[in-house]
């Protein structure tokens, strides 16, 4: 990891330090911080005579390395004082509450509205909602563009940031053009690296965040990270990690909860744990109770399904979706746990 003594490399000095780690078969990620530029080494560390040569340059502050299969993820390394912000939210500044419906029902836009509105008025920072759906089977309801129409007029209306799941590039395009505010790679896409390569891309230098998912059949960590590098290494530092329940699930539950991984995750990484509770669990009596052990467990924030009136939702809503009142609730008792641990 080079940190050069200025925001950022010329072009000139950029092109000198790519030349010196060339020849040692190593490559340069440039990363493009809010205030500043870092720039990644990527490839074999072992090689002291690169890392004298670059220390010899007069515009370079230090050479710091990071011997870990995730260079700029782990926690040791020069993004671990990156820090993660989405609309009013800044990581370290309280807890992050994104909410929403499962599916945005292009029949009924007024239900995507009101929950927007109720949302917005008990403090939800981020409204997620779902454009395109993957769906086990083929003819269940795929999505709407349309609702991705509805859910930039849902935030005209409220102010809120939005989070919405992209599954190729087709939709990442469509994402990107309408100036979404985070983009959710859901499980099933969580180790498809050509996707991930390509959001890393395409918001190189744009203030959108990525929420990860981790995989249903992910069980290594390290796993879970190394996927998260593949956006970073591509050019957007801007990730959040979100656990939501692994396979084979537990008898009464959508799936395994696993919100014990969030130390592990900590430990290892600087970037931000959103729980989703509404996936580990599936049923909206549990995802109180779900969302308040990944507190406990130290989740930087959750991600919930919520809808005005779940029982007329598509999608999960009528089974997992809370109301914006038990939401209220929730974000209490997440404030109230807080201050006891």
């Amino acid at each position: 990891m080079i940190i050069c003594k200025e925001p950022k490399l010329t072009d000139a000095q950029l092109v000198e330090v790519q030349q010196i780690v060339a020849e040692f078969g190593c490559t340069i990620q440039v990363i493009v911080g809010a205030h500043r530029c870092v720039y990644a080494i990527l490839g074999d560390e072992q090689h002291e005579l690169m890392f004298n040569r670059l220390h010899g340059l007069d515009y370079v502050d230090r050479v710091d390395r990071i011997q870990s299969p995730y260079k700029l993820m782990d926690r040791r390394g020069q993004l671990a004082t990156h820090t993660a912000s989405i609309g009013t939210w800044e990581m370290g500044k309280g807890t992050l509450f994104i909410a929403g419906p499962c599916t945005v029902d292009p029949k009924n836009p007024q239900a995507l509205f009101e929950t927007a509105h109720a949302l917005k008025e008990i403090g939800v920072h981020v409204l997620r909602g779902g454009v395109w759906k993957p769906r086990t089977i083929p003819y269940a309801f795929q999505g709407d563009v349309k609702s991705l129409e509805l859910m930039v007029e849902a935030r005209a209306r409220t102010g809120l940031p939005l989070n919405i799941e992209v599954m190729d590039s087709e939709q990442l395009d469509l994402a990107i053009d309408a100036g979404v505010d985070m983009l959710q790679i859901g499980t099933r896409n969580a180790l498809n690296y050509s996707l991930l390569k390509d959001i890393g891309r395409k918001t190189q230098g744009r203030k959108v965040c990525v929420l990860l998912k981790r995989g249903r059949h992910m069980a290594p960590i390290d796993e879970f990270i190394a996927a998260s590098e593949y956006i970073v290494a591509n050019g957007n530092p801007n990730v959040f990690l979100c656990p939501r329940g692994t396979v084979p699930e537990v008898q009464g539950l959508r799936n395994h909860p696993d919100e014990s991984i969030i130390p592990l995750l900590k430990d290892k990484t600087w970037a931000p744990v959103v729980y989703d509770p509404s996936h580990a669990v599936g049923r909206a009596s549990f995802v109180p109770l779900a969302a308040l052990a990944s507190i406990v467990y130290g989740a930087d924030g959750v991600c919930v399904e919520c809808h005005i009136k779940p029982s007329e939702g598509i999608g999960d809503d009528p089974k997992q979706a809370i109301t914006p009142q038990r939401m209220q609730k929730l974000m209490a008792d997440v404030a109230h746990v807080r201050q006891i641990l």
